[in-house]
């Protein structure tokens, strides 16, 4: 395991996990030892007399009893299965030179090599054991494994080692080198995972924590319930009592595989930590800012890995977050060990999407959708939609166009911007907007969106002057929760088809938290961009990281969140409308909806 102290911190701990093992051992085997002394020492003759006698008859069911119950507590323990993370498999075949690197890597720490190589959609990388027999038996034959891409060993004598878990952003943003230089402390992981005393102690912690969950389960009968119960509290007592020592023996692990890693790539690594920092914010961000809309719609961008590389490389030329963005750029992309590299990129959004959504849904209507089409079959429809569902509520709350003498049919954004710049005051507010303050959003609604109560955005110190800005985006709220909470449960189409509980989709919900203010200039926003996609032939731009775009004449426009904000916080339009007169963009005009 070699010679750091860590390991040796790491080994210490591993086997203080054990002792505890080996003391509920004792515990559930002390009574029955002592019913079979009880019991010898009667046939020999040793132990005779009523007293004896009656020891024996009250410890023999005492001890069956406990003997059967830790009996079964281990055979769950031992049986139940750990959780897996769900993964694309990389095997051998398809990803040749990423194998060579990383088998090279460990030759130069001098650990074993990485079982299999998987991917995951997030900026993340880790050694994950998946060598449990509840996971299934190997394969028999020598072709890759189902999860991992693990090879098949007809006469396997030794423990595989773990699998190797990269994040597919950092495959696709860094280059070779840093990849490698960002694996160097994970590989070297593989060192003190082969351990006996540590991978036995940890899995004896996989176990316990496999069998809280199984305990935890529901949709049983009030039999195995109560049975279920018990094994659990004995599992969740022994993870008490070894859960500093796990954590401790991780720690010492993890320091020993970083010890050993400096040799290798340290300068390189160095850099390379600025670029999973960039990596994570703009992945993060793409997921939030552009993949949730498409999930919501029921279409999925196959493509994630490449678009966070796209908007990193125009965030890194506009605002030089990276030194020699320029020299970086034209080194090889890690992406390159792959051989089909836009097969896995596709499996990993596909991955994405169920995780982070829980998609995909039965049906035609979700499908994957191409970065060349997402302006029209995404951004369009998120924008009309959003026009729509704000013209919903103005027509709820009884708004008509402004004192125009013949206005034209059809939602227009001078109806929006007339509204908005209406004075504050009692007398500006009409009978529906009486109607919906004195009827105020639900206890739900409020929980769902906290900026709903006084239209306070999380963070701010005072809440925001009553008006038509905050009983606007007060209905639009109530209208979003209610559209929210009475949206059917997304379900997988296939169950059966993926190694994790359908039940627990989506694993990791993406909730941005919006404020009422948010909410309300998002949906402006949304119509200005309606309006000059109709009046001016404006085209939707896929705007990565700062917000909805156009393109005016050939060029992007500059972000128009600030004007829209400023319209709605101070009710003035007047920078607003000079900008529309600049871009042709005619606010009375009809917009198509829908």
């Amino acid at each position: 395991m070699g010679v750091e102290a860590g390991a040796q911190a790491a080994r210490s701990r591993a086997l203080a996990v054990l002792r505890v093992r080996s003391r509920a051992l004792a515990v559930g085997l002390l009574p029955a030892a002592l019913a079979v002394i009880l019991l010898a020492g009667g046939s020999t003759g040793h132990l005779v007399g009523s007293f004896w006698h009656a020891a024996r008859w009250a410890v023999t069911p005492v001890a069956v009893a406990v003997l059967l119950a830790a009996g079964a507590v281990a055979l769950v323990i031992a049986r139940a299965r750990p959780a897996v993370t769900p993964t694309v498999p990389i095997a051998e075949e398809s990803a040749p030179d990423l194998y060579r690197m990383v088998r090279d890597l460990a030759d130069r720490l001098d650990v074993p090599a990485p079982s299999a190589i998987a991917l995951t959609p997030d900026c993340d990388s880790w050694l994950e054991d998946r060598t449990h027999p509840a996971h299934g038996p190997p394969p028999a034959d020598d072709r890759a494994d189902e999860i991992a891409g693990v090879r098949a060993s007809h006469h396997r004598r030794t423990p595989a080692a773990p699998v190797l878990v990269i994040g597919s952003p950092f495959l696709w943003w860094m280059r070779v080198g840093e990849l490698r230089a960002v694996l160097a402390p994970v590989v070297a992981g593989t060192g003190p995972s082969a351990h006996p005393d540590i991978a036995a102690a940890r899995r004896f912690v996989r176990g316990l924590d496999a069998a809280v969950a199984v305990s935890s389960s529901s949709g049983r009968c009030p039999a195995s319930r109560v049975v279920c119960v018990g094994i659990g509290a004995v599992a969740r007592l022994l993870l008490r009592s070894c859960r500093e020592h796990a954590a401790l023996m991780e720690r010492g692990v993890a320091a020993a595989a970083a010890e050993r890693a400096q040799a290798v790539d340290y300068g390189l690594r160095i850099v390379a930590q600025e670029q999973v920092g960039l990596a994570y914010a703009g992945w993060d961000r793409l997921l939030t800012r552009v993949a949730l809309p498409a999930w919501r719609m029921g279409r999925w961008p196959s493509r994630l890995d490449a678009g966070v590389v796209a908007a990193l490389t125009e965030l890194s030329r506009r605002d030089r977050l990276a030194e020699g963005f320029a020299s970086r750029l034209g080194e090889r992309p890690a992406c390159d060990l792959l051989e089909e590299p836009g097969t896995v990129d596709e499996a990993a959004s596909l991955l994405a999407a169920r995780l982070f959504h829980g998609g995909p849904e039965a049906g035609p209507d979700w499908s994957p959708v191409d970065w060349q089409e997402y302006p029209d079959e995404v951004v369009d429809r998120k924008w009309r939609t959003d026009a729509a569902r704000l013209h919903r509520v103005l027509d709820t709350l009884g708004i008509t166009t402004g004192p125009a003498p013949t206005p034209p049919e059809g939602p227009n954004l001078a109806r929006v911007m007339d509204h908005l710049s209406t004075p504050h005051g009692p007398a500006a507010t009409t009978d529906g907007e009486e109607a919906l303050v004195s009827k105020g959003p639900t206890a739900t609604e409020v929980e769902r969106h906290p900026g709903v109560d006084g239209i306070e955005a999380e963070g701010d110190d005072e809440p925001e002057p009553d008006g038509p800005a905050a009983t606007l985006a007060a209905a639009l709220t109530t209208l979003l929760s209610r559209e929210e909470a009475t949206a059917a449960p997304v379900r997988p189409a296939t169950p059966d088809a993926v190694p994790w509980d359908d039940a627990t989709l989506p694993l990791f919900p993406l909730q941005p938290p919006r404020s009422a203010r948010e909410l309300l200039t998002e949906h402006v926003t949304a119509m200005v961009c309606c309006a000059a996609m109709d009046t001016a032939g404006a085209t939707p731009g896929l705007d990565w990281l700062d917000g909805p775009t156009l393109l005016l004449n050939g060029e992007r426009a500059t972000d128009l969140t600030p004007r829209v904000l400023s319209l709605v916080e101070d009710g003035d339009p007047a920078p607003l409308r000079a900008w529309l007169r600049e871009s042709g963009i005619r606010p009375e005009k009809p917009v198509r909806l829908g």
